[in-house]
């Protein structure tokens, strides 16, 4: 069983300047989740007595953030920025004294998992190390701290790139920065530190030396897995966790049965749930807190934010934003679903079709070039192309309700608020302002009038009049031919 650390400490106090943002680093995404919100997800897998973020640039964001997607953690505000000695110890001033595991990470590493803090504080305890560092061999090494490996296995020195020699340099093992220790050592030693050195700063890893140097163990455990050592330090360095970690996602979601076409081309956040034998077509993003039942088939090109689709239901080329999407039901192509929302089982909203805070009820149909904002279709309603839910008068939105199964035809305007009964129709290119009773047709629009010779007057000399003048001579020539037939 692994041992409960008595605090995690995530360091996420740095400006992050080759960001070049007005964002605070640690608040750039990956896969739809902040990398320091990866950080506190990792972190919480321990369970520990205590969690806090040490935070500096940008603090105001980054703890009105915290505090909406991890309410349970503190925060320690490091005023200046000295080192990463200095930051861990402004973080212990907010805890109360504890002998217990301290592990130190960091609010930039996305893809560190909570398995691998949790073998990192196994270790630490199994083998009675004061200190344990999370280290990984990588192929080119450059600009990392090498770990020099004492003859017990243990940690002997950790050189800085700078400061190596030819033999050390050829070292592939680095250090991640992340590290677990004795709560009472960390403390002891956190006092002895100096900022005797070229940055004038309080170094973390001052402490692994003054531990090794009073006789106690220092160890490592190493990941098999470098990609969770990596930080991020510019937007070069986002992207490629991005995809990383999208790779990492699909490649999971594949393997629990989800179908995907081209994964290459799929996005989909850590916080998106799928159900099995769905089916992903290119150019789909899932995002937020996205849910896709069981047989459901998204794409090509759907992109869907905070939604949920139910089993069996189609989604194509769609943007989709706080909507619900019932089983079977069909949506698409080109297709704007805005908060709010809500396709019933078996309902249909077709092409160039923007749907906004709205119910369209089991079986309705609303198949193509319609606006429906703030309304209630019933079941089996049909709404004809070109209609428009006119719900806002300037200064308040108003609500529509069409009854069920009923038809509204083709370039009709429903003015809000007005209601349809169940089983009524409206004609074509009508304005409605006012209800229905079950089973009317509600009529609202001019009579046609023809008005003579009206091109020859108005529009003399244009192509039109001119057809219009080929079409009565024809139309002459067709009734002289008859009257000598």
């Amino acid at each position: 069983m692994t041992t409960r650390p008595a605090a995690v400490v995530v360091l996420a106090a740095g400006e992050g300047t080759r960001m070049k943002s007005s964002t605070p680093k640690v608040l750039h995404e990956v896969a739809g989740r902040s990398l320091v919100g990866h950080a506190v997800a990792a972190a919480q897998d321990l369970k520990p007595d205590h969690l806090t973020v040490v935070i500096g640039h940008g603090r105001d964001q980054v703890a009105a953030h915290l505090e909406q997607v991890a309410p349970g953690v503190t925060t320690a505000v490091q005023e200046q920025q000295l080192g990463t000695g200095h930051a861990v110890m402004v973080a212990l001033e907010q805890l109360p004294p504890a002998d217990g595991v301290v592990v130190v990470t960091y609010g930039d590493v996305p893809l560190l998992t909570g398995d691998t803090l949790n073998a990192l504080v196994d270790t630490h305890v199994a083998d009675g190390n004061a200190v344990t560092v999370l280290t990984a061999h990588v192929a080119d090494p450059t600009g990392y701290g090498r770990i020099v490996r004492a003859d017990d296995g243990g940690v002997r020195a950790i050189v800085e790139h700078k400061d190596a020699a030819a033999d050390v340099l050829r070292i592939t093992e680095i250090n991640s920065g992340i590290y677990a220790f004795d709560g009472a050592v960390l403390r002891a030693n956190l006092q002895r530190v100096t900022s005797d050195n070229a940055q004038g700063e309080l170094y973390l890893t001052d402490v692994l030396g003054l531990a090794r140097a009073d006789g106690l163990r220092v160890g490592a455990v190493v990941t098999d897995d470098p990609w969770q050592t990596e930080g991020v330090n510019d937007r070069v360095q986002l992207a490629a966790m991005n995809r990383e970690l999208n790779r990492r996602v699909t490649e999971r979601w594949m393997r629990e049965g989800v179908t995907m076409i081209d994964p290459a081309t799929t996005w989909i956040d850590v916080t998106v749930t799928l159900a099995r034998d769905v089916v992903l077509r290119p150019g789909v993003q899932l995002l937020g807190a996205t849910e896709v039942g069981a047989g459901a088939e998204i794409g090509p090109d759907a992109t869907l934010h905070d939604t949920v689709v139910g089993a069996g239901a189609s989604v194509v080329r769609t943007h989709a934003t706080g909507a619900r999407i019932g089983e079977s039901a069909a949506v698409g192509p080109f297709t704007y679903l805005r908060p709010g929302a809500v396709l019933e089982a078996k309902a249909k909203a077709g092409a160039y079709v923007e749907i906004k805070k709205s119910t369209v009820g089991r079986g309705a149909k609303v198949p193509h070039l319609t606006y429906v904002g703030d309304a209630t279709i019933g079941e089996g309603a049909n709404i004809g192309a070109g209609t428009i839910f006119a719900n806002y008068d300037g200064v308040a939105k108003h609500h529509t309700v069409v009854g069920r199964h009923s038809f509204v035809g083709s370039d009709s305007v429903l003015v809000a608020p007005v209601e349809l009964a169940d089983g009524s129709y409206v004609a074509a290119g009508s304005t409605v302002v006012a209800g229905t009773e079950p089973g009317q047709l509600a009529v609202a629009r001019a009579r046609q009038r023809n008005i003579d010779g009206w091109v020859e007057r108005k529009r003399a000399g244009t192509a039109t009049d001119e057809a219009a003048r080929q079409a009565k001579e024809q139309h002459s020539a067709d009734q002289a031919e008859g009257e000598q037939a």
